[in-house]
């Protein structure tokens, strides 16, 4: 998630806004640019990597004293994370500076017509199309707050857009749509930022504004409208949370305010995924379709939570492609002789891009002749460039250990893969797809619905402080939520917590189970019977050993009601997409008892974000 800072007032801008910035640092970057209106002209300056190498720049030459600006802190997803593709973009005139966070959906339509009329554009990015289009708007004689909302209402998809006009140096405009953005109000002097982190050593009084409006501020005042150009509100609040609670968002972890942007991170991930037609488009796929129908084996690669993501895209390309999927352990793959073809497509997971064993797994599946697609959140890391194809999840930073939103962006790309192949391969047709799609569209609201209900499983949390085991059970797609969810326990709680195949239970597992055992149930919906019927039979069997069982049920379940001590329910979506919703529950819970038992939930022990070394 990109940081962004605009400002206008008496103080100098460039202080304010590097200070912002620096704040804002803990959102994760690739890039760090700035904007200034010097009299009549825009000054500006852009590095790839650290703020720093930016404040060198600015040292080495530099910026005219201003107090007006907007910054930038990139978090790359058009465009590799390069000088050129940072923020702020340019006009065709350079009289407009335009800082962006979120996906312009159309921006290739829009590039389109900008060159057809002999606009040149200089990098690989959305937000520069954003930046020529706006400012041709101006060349029609209106100010920037009009130009905005004529540009907006061009554009589709989920944006920020934060600009300044070197003609018009009074005013700092900016626009809001399924992105956020906040207003800092002070005296003689306002301010913009992605969070309050931006201005919170400035004021603590702020504007929220709402979906689809147009904010323009001056030293003196704050002015609000729509995309249309009518006179709207934003909600005044008070911040009454200190530096470091304000860059959680007001809450006491990273990985909590994470579990709670899901719905925002998984909408993300959906963005601009059909073009215009209907047909699925995805983020850089470097085979061709002729390629893609010469598969006949797909093989995932991945570590820790990624490879449960891998595990879910086993049961979704399988049943819509219909082509057999294996899923390995990134670490093993290599060292087992693994047979590879070239008609094999090796699919590897990774958030940060750079896990040194799916580094390595890839590069062997590469020399034997496999196409290589990476599912990745990070632009330009090692997988993805020495892959084949990308998908992007577009989950934004992940400041916590433990991963949350990753994990269900990962699927979501899981999901488009499958969808993908089953479009190029002719194995579904395109309404089946885009009915799915439709599916997949809706859950935000229903991963906001079950966020609705936490303080439910936080009490529930309390009641099972100092419980030394912890077992989960699923079927089908609910397996690997079960193995999730003890994950997260293991990591955060540092208790044992397993997670089983419920038709295992009998094989060996149920040895464990004891008086008093907590055994979370994730219970398939009622569309499959057969799979609801045993994984209900499981549930008899661990109750009749004196387990207590908590069942994640959907609405209307009302069969598994005798069985469960406790209930927490959930929406109702088809058995493939359940894990989506079923894993937020678990991640509550195992961060709530790791708060509770007084450990550091951001930073487990022994445990780094990324694993770069075998």
């Amino acid at each position: 998630m990109c940081g962004i800072v605009g400002y206008v007032g008496m103080r100098s801008a460039q202080d304010v806004v590097i200070e912002g910035l620096r704040r804002l640092e803990y959102r994760g970057y690739d890039s760090a640019g700035i904007a200034l209106v010097d009299h009549g002209t825009i000054a500006s300056d852009k590095k790839s990597g650290k703020l720093a190498n930016l404040e060198k720049a600015i040292e080495e030459s530099p910026l005219p004293a201003s107090t007006i600006g907007i910054g930038h802190t990139r978090w790359a997803t058009h465009g590799a994370p390069t000088d050129r593709n940072a923020h702020p973009h340019l006009g065709r005139e350079q009289r407009l500076a335009l800082v962006h966070n979120g996906i312009i959906e159309n921006f290739a339509e829009i590039r389109a017509e900008l060159e057809a009329e002999s606009h040149e554009l200089l990098s690989e990015t959305d937000t520069e199309v954003a930046a020529h289009l706006i400012e041709r708007e101006l060349d029609k004689g209106v100010d920037l707050t009009v130009a905005m909302q004529a540009a907006c209402r061009q554009m589709e998809g989920a944006f920020t857009l934060v600009a300044v006009d070197s003609q018009d140096p009074d005013r700092v405009v900016a626009a809001r749509r399924n992105s956020p953005l906040v207003v800092g109000l002070g005296e003689g002097e306002n301010f913009l930022g992605s969070d309050v982190a931006a201005f919170i050593e400035h004021t603590r009084e702020a504007l929220e504004l709402g979906q689809d409006q147009v904010v323009t501020i001056t030293r003196d005042g704050v002015a609000v409208s729509t995309f249309d150009g009518e006179p709207a509100e934003g909600t005044r609040y008070h911040v009454d949370w200190d530096l470091s609670a304000a860059e959680k968002d007001g809450h006491d972890w990273f990985m909590r305010k994470e579990i709670f942007e899901q719905p925002r991170a998984v909408a993300d991930s959906l963005l601009g995924r059909r073009d215009a037609s209907g047909r699925l488009q995805l983020d850089e796929v470097r085979l061709s379709d002729e390629d893609l129908r010469e598969i006949d084996k797909v093989i995932v690669i991945a570590c820790g939570t990624s490879f449960y993501a891998g595990m879910v895209a086993k049961y979704a390309i399988e049943h819509w492609c219909r082509v057999p999927v294996e899923v390995e352990l990134a670490s093993e793959f290599r060292y087992r002789d693994p047979i590879l073809t070239q008609r094999t497509l090796v699919v590897a997971i990774s958030q940060s891009g750079e896990t040194a064993d799916t580094l390595q797994a890839i590069r062997h599946a590469r020399s034997q002749g496999s196409k290589v697609l990476a599912i990745c959140n990070t632009n330009g890391s090692t997988i993805p460039r020495e892959s084949d194809a990308v998908i992007y999840t577009h989950a934004g930073p992940e400041i916590g250990v433990a991963s949350t939103k990753g994990f269900l962006t990962q699927l979501v790309a899981c999901y488009l893969l499958g969808l993908y192949f089953a479009q190029v391969k002719g194995t579904r047709f395109g309404d089946e797809i885009n009915q799915i799609m439709d599916q997949l569209e809706e859950m935000p609201a229903h991963i906001d619905t079950v966020l609705s209900h936490a303080d439910e499983v936080y009490a529930m949390a309390k009641e099972y402080l100092g419980t030394p085991s912890v077992l989960f059970l699923g079927r089908h797609a609910g397996y690997p939520v079960a193995l999730e969810g003890a994950l997260k326990l293991k990591e955060l709680a540092y208790i044992h917590a397993e997670g089983f195949a419920a038709g295992e239970l009998k094989h060996g597992p149920i040895a464990l189970v004891d008086n008093g055992l907590p055994i979370w149930c994730i219970v398939p919906p009622r569309g499959r019977d057969q799979l609801h019927e045993k994984m209900v039979s499981g549930i008899q069997e661990v109750r009749a050993r004196g387990a207590r069982t908590i069942c994640l049920a959907e609405e209307g379940d009302t069969a598994i009601e005798p069985y469960a001590d406790v209930l927490i329910r959930l929406p109702k979506v088809p058995v493939l997409l359940q894990p989506l919703v079923a894993t937020v529950p678990l991640q509550l819970f195992a961060c709530e008892l790791a708060t509770l038992m007084g450990h550091d939930v951001d930073m487990p022990r022994n445990l780094a974000k990324s694993v770069t070394v075998e």
